[in-house]
């Protein structure tokens, strides 16, 4: 399950990407429009400066904006960054030798051919793609 922390920063790059301007964009701005608490957004936008998605500057002027632009962003990588592996099942989390079962495991194709739709599902969805639904809702 995707937690609010993999589904916010998502809400927050959709909303850099919607309000760039070549500015920073103030996170009390982002928290407002996305109705989101300015101090929750604060943890989560520590990590994604930490994982390369967005840049900050504090003081006057100060704030967040892509560090590439919309189109070269996909899903996968910001829900990786927030959530880690998205596999489906532990033994799929790690290193597949660590299960002493692997080799043995009759249920370990349909885990693996699942993760594998999850990850080209999201790899393949470009944080453009979730701009253009945004604007037709």
């Amino acid at each position: 399950m995707i937690s609010t922390k993999g589904r916010y920063a998502i809400r927050v790059m959709i909303d850099l990407a919607e309000h760039e301007n070549g500015s920073f964009i103030p996170l009390k701005d982002i928290a407002a429009r996305q109705e989101i608490s300015k101090k929750y957004l604060e943890i989560i936008v520590k990590d994604m400066v930490a994982g390369g998605l967005v840049t900050g500057a504090s003081g006057k002027g100060g704030g967040y904006k892509l560090l590439r632009k919309p189109e070269e962003y996909n899903v996968g990588e910001i829900l990786e960054l927030m959530e880690g592996p998205l596999a489906s099942v532990a033994c799929l989390a790690g290193k597949l030798d660590e299960c002493p079962r692997a080799s043995a495991c009759e249920t370990l194709p349909m885990w693996t051919e699942f993760d594998q739709m999850v990850h080209d599902y999201f790899y393949g969805k470009k944080l453009t793609d979730l701009l253009t639904t945004a604007e037709t809702i």
